[in-house]
């Protein structure tokens, strides 16, 4: 990065040579360089924080736009983030590979802080199937079970929390609308939850 000494002393030697055009401090025509060397070196400045904010693991003045280009708020989160999940939501959101896999919908909810297990409905089939399986052809191979616990609570932690959040959250709302914003729209998501 350039100083402004820098920027000044290049914008001099930029100019014509001659008594019109004096490069001591006390004539205008510094002063006007000096000017436009401070400009240079705070738009340089300028120009290497929003590089940095092209990074969304440390944006803080583009989270916003962050956000909107992967959709959050989706109308799943919680009611207020911290600056440190909003970012690790936005890089989720970036990296996560998506599949239609039991596996995936499982550690997707432990990412949100919740365990469950998912039961898949499969066809009855000769040949795969046996006596005593369920007969679930028709719609029910577009159905997956969720099971999780009847209450999820996430206690504040330190490091991973900051002033003003909660101290203790709890409820299964948030896992349903995540999950349902994620499968694909021809299954249906059923929730059971246990003790």
């Amino acid at each position: 990065m350039l100083s402004v000494e820098e920027y000044r002393n290049f914008l001099l030697n930029l100019l014509p040579r001659g008594l019109a055009w004096p490069r001591e401090s006390k004539w205008f025509i510094f002063k006007c360089i000096d000017a436009l060397a401070i400009e240079f070196h705070r738009v340089q400045i300028r120009a290497d924080i929003l590089r940095s904010e092209t990074d969304p693991r440390n944006t803080t003045e583009l989270l916003e736009e962050w956000e909107a280009v992967v959709g959050i708020p989706d109308g799943c989160a919680p009611p207020a983030p911290t600056l440190d999940r909003r970012r690790a939501d936005i890089v989720a959101r970036l990296t996560q590979e998506g599949a239609i896999t039991k596996q995936f919908y499982i550690d997707f909810a432990a990412y949100l802080g919740f365990t469950i297990t998912i039961t898949e409905y499969r066809p009855f089939r000769a040949g795969f199937s046996s006596a005593g399986d369920p007969l679930s052809n028709g719609d029910w191979a577009f159905v997956f079970l969720v099971t999780g616990p009847v209450e999820t609570i996430n206690f504040f932690s330190a490091g991973r929390n900051q002033a003003g959040d909660p101290l203790a959250n709890w409820g299964n709302q948030f896992l349903e609308c995540a999950i349902n914003k994620r499968k694909p729209a021809h299954t249906l998501a059923l929730y059971a939850y246990v003790a």
